[in-house]
């Protein structure tokens, strides 16, 4: 059995460390907005979702992109592993959201740009790994999965941009149009942080845990073709 390396010995401790700073920030250390109240706390964790999500569809765009060039395994595993985690971080990322949304906007949902598109990105990688399940050919699926990973990029920038070039009731928090910031207290960007870099650390030990999950199936595989 192959011995745990430096990584898997310091990752999980990490991820367990720091989510739990990042709860006790949320929930007891960071004051409450004055205008939306407790429920504006949520913002944190919804926040943190969209930092895994758009590493990870930008991980599978590259990965597609290398595959359809060298057509290695190693790449169509990363682009799978990477889809499946983003579209789990997306579907967090909507839920949080609607759940601030419904006390401040009084709706579970709107068709605002920035949210139209984010529902469009689950569904483009929803796409990815409905192909690849259903292709009868695994490589055709892979291929064609592949094609539809690169072209998903492009929806990344334009959610990125919908806030700053169309009129939306989405606020831009971080980075507004006049290029402040929405977080004037220090703590709530303290807060910020730790929060977004505890979920990332949480994607980046689920992408190992998928990537080896996936090396081990090919070993598996490898082996019934040889007892065959």
């Amino acid at each position: 059995m192959r011995s745990p390396d430096l990584t898997d010995r310091i990752l999980p401790p990490a991820v367990i460390a720091i989510m739990l700073a990042a709860l006790y920030l949320v929930f007891v250390r960071v004051p409450t907005d004055a205008f939306q109240g407790p429920v504006q706390r949520i913002f944190y964790v919804h926040m943190a979702m969209w930092l895994s999500t758009f590493t990870a569809f930008a991980i599978v765009g590259v990965a597609s992109l290398l595959y359809l060039v060298k057509r290695t395994p190693h790449w169509d595993h990363l682009g799978r592993a990477a889809a499946e985690l983003g579209l789990l971080f997306c579907t967090l990322g909507l839920a949080t959201g609607s759940i601030w949304a419904k006390p401040i906007w009084n709706t579970w949902w709107t068709w605002d740009p920035r949210l139209t598109l984010t529902l469009i990105l689950w569904m483009i990688y929803a796409a990815y790994l409905l192909l690849r399940s259903l292709a009868n050919e695994p490589q055709q699926g892979a291929t064609l999965a592949a094609i539809l990973g690169v072209s998903g990029v492009v929806d990344l920038y334009l959610i990125n941009r919908a806030v700053y070039w169309w009129r939306s009731i989405h606020p831009a928090v971080i980075v507004d149009r006049q290029g402040g910031t929405g977080l004037a207290d220090p703590l709530m960007r303290a807060t910020l942080i730790v929060t977004m870099l505890a979920f990332f650390l949480v994607f980046l030990w689920l992408l190992r845990l998928r990537l080896r999950a996936a090396r081990l199936q090919d070993a598996v595989d490898d082996l019934r073709a040889e007892l065959a």
